[in-house]
């Protein structure tokens, strides 16, 4: 996507989807799904791991044209329904100057403005989700927004952590633009404890191989200051 990932998972009944990508991204994402030999009414689940705009920013069009279900943490989905606003971030200097490069970036690409979407289930932490062939555990993750929520599956040792973490220079590294930056250490390092092998990080490469001693080796108390 223009800024970040989404992942497809398949299920009994056709595919999930974690997170959508900006505003504008449902055609990609739907694009995607022919290439899995799939249509709209195959997606059944939209699970967005957090509130910000290149996360659940395709939503509401991909509702419109699949009819999925929306999935979301229980204290991000007033911001994702538009019923309250987004939290400011508290930036570091570095991540004030990578938020100028951004939004001029953003600026230039003309991109469409968010749609608010309904969210059909909030997730809470230790909540399951059903009908993806093995357990998938939520797991509340605070400190990038209020209700962040990473994905764990156990029994493939696959991790979708959100914005908590994320991957540059071959390294795991905390995930930017927090609004307390100490819990999101603090969640960062929880996510740590689960030893996951594969981690799908929105922002940055996947680590695809021995994932645990990546973010076991990893120093998001210093990142970005």
């Amino acid at each position: 996507m223009p800024v970040g990932h989404v992942y497809f998972k398949r299920l009994a009944d056709g595919y999930a989807v974690v997170d959508t990508g900006v505003p504008g991204s449902a055609i990609a994402v739907l694009d995607a799904l022919t290439q899995l030999d799939a249509g709209p009414e195959d997606l059944r689940q939209i699970v967005l791991t957090h509130s910000h705009i290149d996360h659940a920013g395709a939503a509401a069009d991909l509702v419109a044209v699949t009819g999925a279900r929306v999935f979301a943490g229980v204290l991000d989905a007033p911001v994702i329904r538009g019923d309250v606003p987004e939290p400011t971030p508290a930036y570091t200097p570095a991540e004030d100057e990578l938020h100028r490069r951004i939004t001029e970036g953003w600026a230039k690409a003309d991109s469409p403005p968010l749609k608010y979407v309904p969210v059909d289930v909030e997730l809470h932490d230790g909540d399951s989700l059903d009908g993806w062939g093995e357990p998938v555990h939520v797991v509340h993750v605070p400190g990038h927004t209020l209700g962040s929520i990473a994905l764990h599956l156990p029994g493939s040792a696959l991790l979708f952590p959100g914005d908590i973490i994320a991957t540059a220079e071959g390294r795991a590294i905390l995930g930017p633009f927090n609004i307390d930056r100490d819990h999101a250490v603090a969640s960062f390092r929880r996510l740590v404890d689960l030893d996951p092998e594969i981690v799908c990080v929105p922002h940055g490469d996947p680590i695809t191989s021995d994932a645990s001693a990546v973010l076991r080796a990893a120093t998001p108390e210093s990142d970005w200051l």
